[in-house]
């Protein structure tokens, strides 16, 4: 495989402009423009994740945003970060008799057991980040899994990374196989970087929940064994570079020096701040978060009436420090499309 500026995929569709790809504006909002009007009177409850979560944090402020618009009650849980967490925060949705149910960023196949009593209860369940089947009719009786093309995101991380070093480009690749999705996405950047030539060096399993306690002594471990060979740092999630700076620091490498981060996903503030200050963290493939929270609150008024899923899929961006320096003081991606006027006009 050649060395190529971009993905394909993303070269024909720039949601913002100064985010690193070139700037085709975007007349009009690229989701749905019908669907079922509000259900009155719904109460839903977020099982989040992990709110230290920077992706997952965006997400949830889309859903309540959206749900004010809506007319509908919300309450959010947060499974801190564990399984057991997670477990328990399922088990109390369902003592509250939600209408509906919004799975923020944790893995279906994980919680199985406590989905199928969700199921078994008649609550419809949408998800964000859920596993690697995107869109309509997702796994564990999920009626959409939101998401952007994870494998299309991989790749862009990867790429970039071929790309920026030149001739020679050693990564080290950081996932969680807690999560089948995060195992699917370090796949796909392990094969792009191998099929473009560059050499990956490690590929490095640790679960996100504990990147605060391990990135730095992980990190240090890694510059001893690798050193200059290490050009590049690859990870499924912005959250593994919210602990790596302060290692590389005490090791006398500059906040744009090598190993340079990149991330793929999910665009979090931290990122964004990291990215625009050259500080330990160069790119990241951003998902328009809040507009997802929009969506996951579209797809759950489907389900409620019995109707069909949208199949919508949203479109990432590459985030650059040139870009972000065009774009004033921004620390999110948030498409300038019409979203929030379209999914207004459908539930009115």
């Amino acid at each position: 495989m050649e060395k190529r500026t971009l993905l394909k995929t993303l070269l024909t569709t720039t949601i913002v402009a100064g985010l690193g790809l070139p700037a085709i504006a975007q007349e009009a909002f690229d989701g749905p423009t019908t669907g079922p009007a509000a259900a009155a009177d719904k109460t839903i409850v977020v099982l989040a994740g992990d709110l230290k979560n920077g992706g997952i944090l965006g997400v949830t402020s889309g859903i309540e945003e959206a749900v004010e618009v809506i007319g509908w009650d919300v309450r959010v849980l947060d499974g801190a970060g564990s399984v057991q967490g997670r477990t328990g925060a399922i088990g109390q949705a369902l003592a509250l008799q939600p209408d509906g149910i919004v799975i923020n960023g944790f893995d279906a196949v994980e919680q199985q057991a406590a989905l199928e009593a969700v199921v078994a209860a008649g609550v419809p369940m949408v998800a964000w980040h859920s596993g690697p089947k995107i869109g309509c009719d997702a796994p564990g009786g999920i009626f959409a899994n939101v998401s952007t093309d994870a494998m299309a995101v991989s790749e862009v991380a990867a790429e970039w990374a071929m790309n920026d070093g030149g001739d020679t480009v050693g990564v080290v690749i950081f996932t969680d196989s807690t999560y089948q999705i995060a195992i699917d996405k370090a796949d796909r950047i392990q094969e792009t970087i191998e099929a473009m030539g560059g050499a990956v060096l490690e590929y490095v399993d640790t679960p996100i929940a504990d990147t605060s306690s391990r990135m730095a002594p992980l990190t240090t471990s890694l510059l001893q064994k690798y050193g200059d060979s290490w050009t590049h740092a690859l990870a499924i999630n912005d959250l593994y570079f919210d602990f790596m700076g302060p290692a590389l620091a005490a090791a006398g490498i500059p906040g744009d020096g090598a190993p340079k981060a990149g991330s793929a996903g999910d665009g979090s503030e931290a990122a964004f701040q990291r990215i625009r200050g050259q500080q330990y963290q160069a790119i990241t493939v951003a998902e328009p978060l809040n507009l997802q929270g929009w969506q996951l609150v579209d797809e759950l008024n489907r389900a409620i009436q019995g109707e069909t899923c949208s199949g919508y899929v949203t479109t990432p961006a590459l985030v650059t420090t040139e870009g972000l320096q065009k774009m004033g003081d921004s620390n999110a991606f948030d498409p300038d499309v019409p979203y929030r006027e379209a999914y207004t006009a459908i539930w009115n």
